[in-house]
């Protein structure tokens, strides 16, 4: 069975890897890498965070 976190996590992990191959020519190399960590690890932490906060009440 696969947990709620990996459900929230997995589409922004997906997308996070498209959007940094994309702008891997378009844009400086910090800001591709900031792309990828912000939006497949911070984002995807932060709402499984309030989804297990919001459970919990």
């Amino acid at each position: 069975m696969v947990s709620r976190q990996t459900k929230t996590t997995l589409p922004f992990i997906v997308v996070a890897m498209l959007l940094w191959y994309v702008s891997l020519g378009s844009v400086a190399t910090w800001v591709s890498w900031a792309v990828l960590v912000g939006f497949g690890v911070v984002l995807p932490t932060v709402l499984t965070s309030y989804q297990r906060d919001a459970t919990e009440q």
